[in-house]
């Protein structure tokens, strides 16, 4: 029986059309409650997803699924075509809010605080930055709320 998934396999790969609005801290042991932060244009997830599952495949191999809050995105397939193959969409709604969860085939996983699409561009920035430092082991709110303040 042929495994689904080794990285000895080579993947195919996708560039993203454009490049998404991400920032993601160092590779390392897991450091605080996000490993990074993304920024959508849009509150449709089927469009917004495909740049970046393109980015995160780098660093997590081929993309399994992405849960996701429910109530925070317009409609979504259970399915999503991208990077060559079908990546499953589960959303929740107990899944924390403003987050995203990417797990790859081996189940490695990325969770990324999501910046509303709607937030003012300085706010949204000092999210994003402040999400990325290596030690910040702040909450996902702590993270907004500072964000808020930010000049």
């Amino acid at each position: 029986m042929t495994p689904l998934y080794d990285r000895t396999t080579p993947t195919h790969r996708v560039s993203p059309e454009h490049t998404p609005r991400l920032r993601l801290k160092p590779k390392a042991p897991h450091s605080g409650y996000v490993d990074g932060a993304w920024w959508p244009h849009t509150s449709n997830l089927s469009n917004e997803l495909p740049d970046l599952l393109a980015v995160l495949s780098v660093r997590l191999g081929q993309i399994d699924r992405v849960l996701y809050n429910v109530g925070e995105w317009s409609s979504a397939p259970t399915k999503l075509a991208t990077g060559g193959r079908r990546v499953r969409l589960d959303g929740y709604q107990r899944q924390p809010r403003n987050t995203v969860e990417v797990v790859g085939l081996d189940r490695d996983k990325i969770v990324l605080l999501t910046v509303p699409a709607s937030t003012d561009p300085a706010e949204a920035h000092s999210a994003l930055m402040s999400a990325a430092r290596p030690n910040n082991r702040s909450t996902v709110l702590d993270i907004l709320t500072t964000a808020q303040h930010a000049d």
